[in-house]
């Protein structure tokens, strides 16, 4: 899944860049030169969890893997240029998703699957670099850190895996890779971009039982997305 999103990404993005850079009007001359300028966003995500398992845990043959499914993500956006080709951009909003987590050394059902609902409020800070325009398009590359604050965490939950309820950190902190293209129509900018989303701590709220069967083998569980994002400024 996550191939055919990277493979259709491209080809969008190459698409409307061509289409785009046949226009003969340039629009939007003095864009650019704007201080601050405000947008919003839609997009697509599908998140995933890396998961690397403890060598030396106390459970025979654990074994987890994670099927991901398309999410849904919108926000804001404030743009300040820094340089003609050097912007520092504020993108608060929404993100959520959805994962199943499969305990495949445990047998029954109710012990071997965990649904993973998250709703997100994702807030990114983040650096983009243009190169000079060309006609109607403007190619870019981004990154930077993001907070997320998840709602669906289940942190404070007295209640554990042996009570059926998988828990997750509520902060965590991310950082972002992305590529993309501005694109200047009559009225406004439209930019679409593929980025990458890397957790940097570790997200699992471990069991209280120190030898849990679902979470004593895992030394690390971190989001690893993938977003299709469609801006509009």
């Amino acid at each position: 899944m996550k191939k055919r999103v990277l493979i259709f990404s491209f080809f969008l993005l190459t698409s409307i860049a061509f289409f785009a850079q046949r226009e003969r009007v340039e629009y939007l001359p003095s864009f650019d030169k704007r201080k601050l300028h405000y947008g919003f966003y839609l997009g697509l995500n599908q998140n995933d969890f890396k998961i690397s398992l403890r060598e030396n845990a106390n459970v025979a043959n654990a074994n987890i893997t994670v099927e991901p499914t398309a999410g849904f993500n919108v926000g804001l956006i404030a743009d300040l240029r820094l340089h003609k080709n050097l912007n520092l951009r504020f993108e608060p909003g929404l993100m959520t998703n959805a994962k199943k987590i499969y305990f495949n050394h445990l047998t029954t059902p109710r012990d071997s699957v965990r649904d993973v609902s998250s709703t997100y409020l994702h807030v990114p800070l983040l650096l983009k670099f243009s190169t000079d325009r060309y006609k109607n398009i403007r190619p870019y590359v981004l990154g930077g850190v993001s907070y997320n604050y998840n709602f669906s965490s289940n942190e404070a939950n007295q209640d554990d895996n042996s009570a059926g309820q998988f828990r997750m950190k509520t902060s965590n902190f991310m950082y972002e890779l992305g590529v993309g293209i501005d694109i200047y129509l009559y009225f406004f900018k439209f930019s679409p971009s593929i980025r990458g989303v890397f957790a940097i701590n570790n997200e699992i709220k471990y069991d209280d039982d120190v030898n849990s069967k679902w979470t004593a083998p895992v030394n690390y569980m971190g989001t690893r997305g993938v977003f299709l994002t469609l801006a509009f400024e």
